[in-house]
């Protein structure tokens, strides 16, 4: 995530925001352009030479802060039009619990746009888009809690909305054993299966695919019995980012897709602030004071990302470790996982 300026007052501001704190600006952030736009606070639109923005629908129901191009059909931005399902918002909660998992979306879909990836086409393509369903469980008319399980299937994540809940998250996160259980990272995972389906399914990347990560025709359904039964194998950090991406290769693909996009996205934060922990001349294209436009998310080669992630984990873990808090990045990556987190490198930057 780069670093943001109100363009009224220079004060800075986040990617959240929607008004600056100094000036009293609206602001609102159009993705084409990656860039924070203002307006007066008596003002309902937004300008760029010629070109008119609108707010997103959901800028008073849950604090978006993206923009609309004036005159297109749909009131939504980019991100929010991609949700078609959300909770029950009778339950004062669940509308916490959307903004929440909107706001972290909207940090995925940053990504995507960074990295060129797409989307889809909702409005011809629909089945080939990418989807979220936003559900709480329910009680059935036995009084039996129907639980909504987060996942893909062709395009379509579903995501419950509990696990915007800070305490039921970590309820979870110590259940399984994670070391490591957050909303961004539930989003980063799950579109790891969309883009598998998209980038190597059927493709010429899916025999190099199966020499790295295993052979998916495995049975997904048996695989996942047998991994919450048995647990993933001893020594299994030797080749695995996660216990969990021992259960499956499509699992392990998903699970190292969403550890490339921690990494690149905390390397673009790093560098904004001074502490990308890296050479100017590590090949990331860095200029002087920060990073060139291309950053990070624009690296041609993989290598220089792991020298500069790997010492700024090991200094960010020693940090929060003086405050009392659990690492940063509780991981270790060997060789093994550089090899396949280098391929998701090389399927983002030469799919073409």
């Amino acid at each position: 995530m780069r670093r943001y300026a109100c363009p009224n007052c220079s004060n800075e501001v986040h990617f959240r925001n929607s008004e600056c704190v100094n000036c009293q600006s609206r602001l609102g952030y159009v993705p084409a352009w990656d860039q924070m736009f203002y307006s007066r606070p008596d003002e309902t639109q937004w300008h760029d030479g010629a070109t008119v923005y609108k707010a997103c629908a959901n800028r008073q129901e849950i604090f978006c802060n993206w923009l609309v191009e004036d005159g297109v059909e749909d009131e939504h931005c980019l991100s929010c039009r991609h949700t078609l399902v959300i909770p029950d918002l009778s339950a004062n909660e669940n509308r916490d619990h959307w903004a929440a998992l909107e706001e972290a979306k909207r940090r995925l879909f940053y990504s995507i746009e960074k990295f060129g990836l797409g989307v889809g086409d909702l409005e011809h393509t629909p089945e080939a888009a990418l989807r979220f369903h936003f559900k709480a469980d329910t009680l059935s008319a036995d009084g039996k809690a129907k639980r909504v399980l987060t996942g893909h299937e062709n395009g379509l994540i579903t995501i419950n909305v509990a696990e915007a809940d800070d305490p039921t998250r970590e309820k979870y996160r110590k259940a399984m054993g994670e070391p490591y259980r957050t909303l961004i990272g539930h989003f980063r995972h799950e579109v790891g299966h969309y883009y598998w389906d998209q980038l190597v399914a059927n493709g010429p990347k899916l025999e190099a695919y199966r020499a790295i990560f295993g052979d998916e025709r495995e049975d997904y359904g048996e695989a996942l019995k047998r991994h919450y039964e048995t647990g993933a194998p001893a020594g299994w950090e030797a080749s695995f980012v996660s216990s969990y991406a021992c259960a499956h290769s499509w699992e392990d693909f998903a699970e190292t897709w969403a550890h490339y996009f921690h990494i690149v996205d905390g390397l673009e934060t790093a560098g904004w602030y001074g502490l990308d922990g890296h050479t100017p001349d590590s090949g990331l294209n860095r200029a002087p004071g920060g990073w060139s436009d291309a950053g990070p998310y624009g690296a041609a080669d993989f290598r220089p990302l792991m020298d500069a992630w790997v010492p700024l984990t090991v200094a960010m873990n020693a940090m929060n470790r003086s405050i009392g808090l659990g690492d940063f990045y509780p991981f270790v990556l060997s060789d093994t996982i550089f090899s396949k987190l280098e391929f998701i490198h090389d399927l983002i930057h030469r799919r073409g």
